[in-house]
Parts: C-alpha cells; structure tokens; sequence
C-alpha cells in the first residue's frame, strides 16, 4: 500500500457514525465530519468527554467503520478493504499511542518496541536492530534492557512511542499521550512528538487539555459530533 506523496495524509468528507441506528437507543455520535491533514503536520483534536472525540479517532485509526461518509488513509478508501487488508493498513499506516502505556511487564523495552514486528513477520535478528533504532530516536537507547518497573512513567511512554514507530507508519495517533504524566515529563513528551513531525511523520492529538492541544500546528474542537476549527489567536472554535 503505497500511497501517492502528494495527497493528504487524512482525508474524510461527511464522516458520520450512529450507534444503535433506528432504535430507541440511537446515538448520532458523529456526523458530516470533513477533515483534510496534510503529510508532516501535527494536529490536535480537543474536546470533552462525550464529544465524539474517541469516535472520531477510533475511526481514523481504522478500529471502527463509519455509518455514513468516506475516509481515506494515505490515500487509500478504507471502504474498499477487508478485514485482514484493513488489519494490514494499521500495521503500515498507524502507529497508537495511549494514555496507557500498554508495556508487558515481563519483556524488557527491546522487546516491546519490536512486538509489532512480529505480526508482521520481520525476521527476529531483524526485530531487534529495529526496535533498538527505534528506541534510540526517542532517547531510549541507553534503556534498551530495562523492564518497564524499572523506567519513569515518561520512559515508559517513550518506550511505547518508540513501538508505535517501529513498523515507521506516517501516522502517528496519540490519544491522550501526557494524561498519565506530571506537567514536565507531559512536556517532554509534547517535544518529541514535534521532533517526530520535523522528521516527518503526521502526528494527531486526541486531548481534553486545551494546554496540551496549543502544541499543535493546528486544532480542531468537537462539540455534539461536529468538528470546528480553531484559528491560532482563538480559544472559540469557528464555524
């Protein structure tokens, strides 16, 4: 699946979602979304819980499929794939990271940074080299053998990032990346993901923290399902 350059990383147009549609239970959780992010930008998605926020992330990440609308992922329609292509798409596409850090605490940080690898049948010699490489861009390297007991819970997030690169997707999905860390290790996080969009990847936010979100190159605020845009000198979202 490679995906031609030029065309927006993410790209959707009236990208809805209904839970329980034509029950009594129904729930518009998200409708008419359109959101275009073009390759190497950093964006975030900011809104209370409710919002449709996890929704819409749940979507982008391929984990759930739309009611209505269309979503391209690198270029590609996801409408158009199976179950096992969509599974691959997240492999090479997507790279998650979550306000937990999801380690296993009997391997050591080599190890979970080269699990991904191992779904998608890399050679083991080859598993390492990566997940070391991997490990050293997020400043990791001289931690490589340590067990997640044994790092801060900014190392452990860094570890967790570090595995969310390694399969060197263009998308990288954080969803409440510093929600688990103090303000200075939240920071620090904040800068590698910047560091990491320099370097090309497109990073998206999922935050309630409008603190966290001002990081961003651009912000979107969701409100009753819909998404609004915010300029760089307003807190308001536009219309």
């Amino acid at each position: 699946m490679v995906a031609d350059a030029t065309v927006p990383v993410i790209r959707t147009q009236r990208l809805g979602k209904i839970y329980s549609a034509g029950t009594e239970a129904e729930v518009v959780a998200l409708h008419g979304v359109d959101l275009t992010i073009e390759r190497g930008g950093f964006v975030a998605i900011m809104g209370p819980s409710g919002s449709g926020k996890s929704t819409l992330m749940n979507l982008l990440g391929c984990l759930d499929k739309p009611t209505s609308g269309s979503y391209e992922c690198d270029g590609v329609d996801v409408s158009t794939l199976d179950a096992e292509q969509l599974a691959q798409l997240r492999r090479e596409k997507i790279g998650f990271v979550f306000q937990g850090f999801h380690l296993l605490p009997r391997m050591d940080a080599t190890d979970n940074v080269a699990m991904p690898l191992g779904y998608a049948q890399i050679a083991h010699h080859e598993r390492r080299t990566r997940a070391l490489a991997a490990l050293e861009a997020v400043g990791l390297g001289g931690r490589a053998d340590h067990f997640p007991n044994e790092l801060s819970g900014g190392q452990q997030q860094r570890v967790a990032i570090a595995r969310a690169l390694v399969n060197h997707p263009p998308i990288l999905l954080a969803d409440e990346p510093t929600g688990a860390l103090d303000s200075k290790t939240g920071e620090e996080i904040l800068a590698l993901f910047k560091r990491l969009r320099d370097d090309g990847h497109t990073v998206i936010l999922i935050t309630h923290d409008a603190h966290v979100a001002a990081h961003a190159d651009r912000t979107y605020v969701m409100r009753d399902g819909e998404l609004h845009a915010m300029t760089a000198a307003s807190t308001e979202p536009q219309p």
